[in-house]
């Protein structure tokens, strides 16, 4: 397995983490998404809730937001603390061996590796806000703000920490259409390219 480390960052509702779980299982390796926030719970402190709130969305829904944030002495907030711990949580997850990464800027952070397959997942409107409906029991109105919000957030997220957009295709290996593909199509492209 020449590409041992997976990343996915992902569209909300568009079946990314759906996908990870599922090529990690066929692929025989370690799987990390809330297992990241578990870690970084425990190394430092705060609660599991407080940290998957803070961990990969923005505070707000603009790059102003980090603002306005408290800061310590040294000018860090808490996100950035959390950031800089949930990097060494990411990082040792990679040295540890081959696995998926779902989200949290795992595809930055482990930019320099050669070994990594970074892959976007995307989806059309109509089937991610079915899917947000379903998992969540949501109205359509309800589905789509929640996935209109969630993205935004997701993006600036991204965007601040690691000064590339969210979602361009040449910050990834390869972007995936999950509604015009198919969740068992992607599977099985994402898996190929591991191996190869």
């Amino acid at each position: 397995m020449s590409k041992r480390i997976i990343t996915i960052s992902r569209e909300f509702g568009s079946g990314g983490r759906y996908l990870g779980e599922e090529i990690a299982k066929r692929l025989g390796i370690d799987y990390y998404d809330k297992e990241i926030l578990v870690k970084v719970a425990e190394k430092t402190g705060l609660s599991q809730k407080y940290i998957e709130q803070v961990g990969e969305g923005a505070p707000h829904k603009h790059h102003l937001s980090y603002s306005f944030v408290g800061r310590d002495s040294t000018g860090a907030s808490m996100g950035d603390y959390m950031d800089t711990i949930q990097r060494k949580v990411i990082l040792e997850a990679a040295d540890k061996g081959p696995c998926v990464i779902i989200g949290r800027c795992a595809d930055y952070i482990l930019r320099e590796r050669t070994d990594c397959l970074n892959i976007f997942v995307c989806g059309n409107e109509k089937e991610k806000t079915k899917r947000i409906m379903e998992l969540y029991n949501l109205s359509e109105t309800e589905a789509k703000k929640l996935m209109k919000e969630t993205n935004k957030k997701r993006r600036v997220h991204y965007e601040y920490y690691t000064e590339q957009r969210w979602g361009e295709s040449c910050n990834y290996s390869i972007c995936l259409n999950s509604s015009d593909i198919g969740y068992e199509k992607c599977i099985e492209i994402v898996c190929d390219l591991a191996k190869n």
